[in-house]
């Protein structure tokens, strides 16, 4: 035999596994129907359902969460600096980046407010039983205490806001303060902006290193989401029943209904109003980046057919589109925002957790900056979703109920993520100097 031969067996391309997100439907389905079959055949209140989840499920779906909010200040942290400072050619590029970073801001704000605007008025977590949520968020209280520690009631007014600037940042870290936190970290961002130093581009390398471990371990940890779904939804469903399957297509809805109206609303008048681009145009023209981007669930990896598309079909120029579209990648996600606003405030309905506007406020707020930075991992908006709804005296263990239907509204709000940095491309280009001729060939 020859040597070719003998090491083909070894050279032989390994058949790849079955993706992360088909574990994951198979967990939430595995973990439904047999929490359905202990519900409704034993009882949510039967000596071995209790023991099950006592010492197997519930420690399970406990580790995974600790695992998430160990790494979610950091990769938080590192993804806000990362994402603000990613403006350094805001003075490069003059009135282009300001304008950038305003659209963002405004249109990420009209995304969260759109949908908690909808999961306020159609509640599609409200008509659970009051008594059997209140038992299970003080059957979760221990556990949620262990994840995020002792949580207080929210500051308002003036308090609430001088609260935001923390005079200690270690401190304010230590004590899960995430929004001073998150405002040291937007402020660390600003000053790198400004600041032309040696030193201070060996910093933003630094916090780049920082980024880049923080979703690689997020990555690593992800690939027990679904052990962690079949332990979440096998609790939910052994306590809830039929009503949690209700709950959660009234919950898929909302948010696609939120989605939608962004789409084609907010962008179609933004891009009358603001770009002066005809909005059936656009959206004829986009149709390439938005397919891509729904096929792929990647604002990364739809970047180039995004970056061709604006230059090539919409007719952007190239200088522009390629900073905005580079930038908005990671810093204008409006989807995201809107989804993690409209998550947090359904799993408040469902546990019966009131929340003031003042708390509401500051989801809001959370939500917009999240949005800047959240990681680009399959389930990337989990760790932000799961600490707001720490802030607010949610659970966090009620995460498992979306993480079964995660990867379609993934798809769907990278779409809406993608064409929304188009648009922002289209108002941005409106009004700036189209692009100089080249200079011809010297003979």
């Amino acid at each position: 035999m020859s040597d070719a031969a003998r090491t083909a067996p070894a050279t032989r391309t390994p058949r790849a596994g079955l993706p992360l997100h088909w574990k994951m439907l198979i967990g939430f389905v595995a973990g439904l129907l047999l929490g359905l079959v202990a519900h409704y055949v034993s009882g949510p209140d039967a000596a071995w359902v209790q023991t099950l989840t006592r010492y197997v499920t519930q420690p399970a779906g406990t580790l995974f969460l600790k695992l998430i909010f160990m790494l979610v200040l950091p990769l938080l942290f590192s993804a806000l600096v990362v994402g603000v400072a990613e403006m350094g050619d805001v003075r490069a590029l003059g009135r282009v980046g300001w304008k950038t970073l305003a659209y963002t801001v405004i249109v990420s704000g009209i995304a969260v407010l759109i949908g908690l605007v909808l999961v306020n008025w159609l509640k599609p977590g409200a008509g659970m039983d009051r008594d059997v949520a209140a038992r299970m968020l003080a059957e979760g209280s221990e556990r949620a205490s262990a994840i995020v520690g002792t949580s207080t009631s929210s500051p308002t007014g003036i308090d609430m806001l001088l609260g935001i600037i923390p005079d200690n940042v270690i401190r304010a870290a230590a004590d899960n303060t995430i929004l001073a936190v998150m405002f040291f970290a937007l402020f660390l961002g600003i000053g790198l902006v400004l600041t032309r130093t040696p030193a201070a581009e060996s910093l933003k390398r630094g916090i780049e290193g920082l980024f880049d471990v923080s979703m690689r371990l997020i990555g690593l940890v992800i690939r027990l989401a679904p052990y962690a779904v079949f332990c979440f939804m096998f609790n939910l469903a052994a306590l809830f029943g039929w009503d949690l399957l209700a709950r959660l297509g009234a919950f898929v809805g909302v948010v696609v209904l939120a989605l939608s109206l962004h789409m084609f609303v907010t962008y179609p008048l933004a891009l009358k109003l603001l770009g002066g681009y005809s909005p059936l145009r656009f959206f004829r023209n986009s149709q390439e980046a938005m397919l891509m981007a729904f096929s792929t669930a990647s604002s990364n990896a739809t970047l180039p057919t995004a970056l061709r598309v604006a230059e090539d079909k919409l007719q952007l120029p190239p200088r522009i589109s390629r900073f905005v579209l580079t930038v908005g990648a990671t810093a204008n996600q409006n989807g995201t925002a809107l989804f993690e606003g409209v998550t947090v405030l359904f799993l408040a309905q469902f546990f019966g957790v009131e929340l003031s506007l003042a708390q509401q406020a500051t989801v809001m707020f959370v939500c917009i900056l999240g949005g800047i930075g959240t990681a680009g991992v399959p389930a990337g908006s989990l760790p932000v979703v799961a600490l707001i709804c720490a802030m607010v005296g949610i659970d966090p263990m009620g995460i498992g109920l979306i993480l079964g239907v995660d990867r379609f509204l993934d798809m769907c709000r990278t779409t809406l993520n993608v064409t929304g940095d188009l648009v922002a491309a289209t108002v941005v280009s409106r009004g700036e100097a189209p692009e100089p001729a080249p200079l011809p060939a010297s003979a």
